[in-house]
């Protein structure tokens, strides 16, 4: 028989208030508690104590943990070194109004979990850990942010109106979710994130760190992200699948700028393998619609990302798909970009460094919307030295980006690319880049002037 400690109840010898009859009964550290109804105000950290064991906290009717005006603590409940947690049914709300802050990122070497205070909720190596049907709000640092462990199920949870700014007033990542430390086997399912000022989802290690692994990013829904509505950093074996999203990279005038914050529909850093990025749709993205920063040896498919609006509208637009290669482990290699559809990049198509990769039946339409390199060349049209073709052509078959990475090898077939001088620029080679190198056969190309 489970224990059961209703926090409602008075304690012998007199009654506390809500918020230490709840301390109380999460030093129980097993059971099930069931929160208070109607509104509870934190003052400190509710902390479950290590060693937890199939604990459930379980909301009342409209419970909501807020923080008081004076919070101190580094989120309003944190779990450590704990297995079977479970968490349902209640508002997390961090009077980010009050508790707001200007903070930037921590250095390379220090983890979120050891720098970033005023967090909703913070899992620290949890084995098993489920949060279901839980609402954040306000919160000013991250509302999730889970930190190593295994066994990570997120799933119907509302993340609204979260994240902080850094001295600039622009976003300093915080708001979303984060999985960071090598967290291991987690789950993001069926979950609305909307005015999020940072990233929505975010797997993230330390290059020292171990890479999360065997995740899965689905069914979710984004709107106005302030930065990435998903990115996989350093990680092995996630699948982004069946997610959609509109207005990322907005409000605009709080995109990190000066840190190179440029806003994408699905992000990627560090190392990232085996991992697969499918049937996710996005509209009305000021900035990139897939970067592949880091990603190699797996598939990106049927993805759509669509923006209506002219290119006024999207300051920070940018290329449909880029490759990149920045972290020194990996190289750009056996990526399959298939079926997907880029309509209305401020740019290129495709940005395509290395080799082995297979690039077919894409829809890349209505291309180079800044009109690069005429007349139309204000928006931004900066390429790289004595590479005058990189932001005007369909797909580019590039020789570097962080590191030399000349595309050969690359099978190109297939693809319609439509837009702004595409019949002459379609597919276009970097100097001392052959496209004889590659395989390139059976491209639909057509002009289509910017709107």
């Amino acid at each position: 028989m489970r224990l059961v400690l209703v926090v409602a109840l008075c304690a012998a010898g007199g009654c506390a208030g809500p918020e230490e009859r709840i301390r109380r009964a999460l030093r129980q550290a097993t059971g099930v508690v069931r929160l208070p109804d109607g509104v509870v105000e934190i003052r400190a950290e509710l902390a479950v104590p290590a060693g937890a064991r199939d604990l459930e906290i379980v909301g009342g009717q409209g419970t909501v943990l807020r923080a008081a005006d004076g919070f101190r603590g580094r989120a309003l409940l944190s779990v450590r070194a704990a297995t079977g947690i479970r968490l349902r049914n209640f508002t997390v709300d961090g009077n980010r109004a009050a508790l707001e802050r200007p903070r930037g990122l921590p250095p390379d070497d220090v983890p979120f979990a050891r720098f970033q205070d005023s967090n909703g909720l913070l899992a620290e190596n949890v084995q098993s850990l489920e949060v279901s049907g839980v609402r954040f709000r306000h919160v000013a640092g991250f509302a999730l942010l889970v930190s190593g462990g295994a066994g990570v199920r997120i799933e119907r949870v509302q993340v609204e109106q979260c994240g902080s700014r850094n001295a600039r007033g622009r976003n300093n990542a915080t708001g979303g979710i984060l999985i960071e430390e090598g967290a291991a086997g987690f789950e993001v399912r069926d979950s609305v994130f909307r005015d999020v000022r940072g990233n929505g989802v975010w797997t993230h290690s330390r290059y020292t760190s171990p890479r999360s692994r065997d995740g899965l990013i689905s069914g979710n829904l984004f709107e106005r992200i302030g930065r990435d509505a998903v990115q996989v950093g350093h990680a092995v074996n996630v699948r982004v699948e069946n997610n959609r999203g509109r207005l990322i990279g907005y409000p605009i005038e709080e995109v990190d700028v000066e840190g190179g914050g440029t806003p994408v529909a699905i992000d990627t850093a560090g190392n990232v393998e085996a991992s697969l990025y499918a049937r996710n749709r996005f509209e009305e993205i000021n900035g990139k619609c897939i970067d592949l920063d880091g990603f190699h040896h797996g598939e990106v498919r049927e993805n759509a990302c669509v923006n209506r609006e002219p290119v006024e509208r999207y300051p920070f637009g940018h290329y449909g798909i880029v490759m990149n290669n920045t972290n020194p482990d990996m190289q750009s290699e056996g990526i399959v970009v298939e079926r997907n559809l880029v309509d209305g990049a401020r740019f290129g198509g495709i940005f395509l460094i290395g080799g082995g990769h297979r690039v077919r039946q894409n829809r890349l339409l209505r291309l180079n919307q800044a009109g690069c390199n005429e007349s139309r060349a204000r928006f931004g049209c900066s390429h790289f030295p004595g590479e005058p073709d990189l932001l005007q052509a369909g797909i580019y078959l590039g020789r570097r980006a962080e590191r030399p990475a000349p595309a050969r090898g690359n099978t190109i077939e297939e693809n319609e690319i439509t837009g702004h001088k595409m019949k002459q620029r379609c597919i276009i080679a970097a100097p001392g880049v052959s496209p004889a190198a590659n395989r390139i056969v059976g491209n639909r190309c057509a002009d289509g002037d910017p709107r």
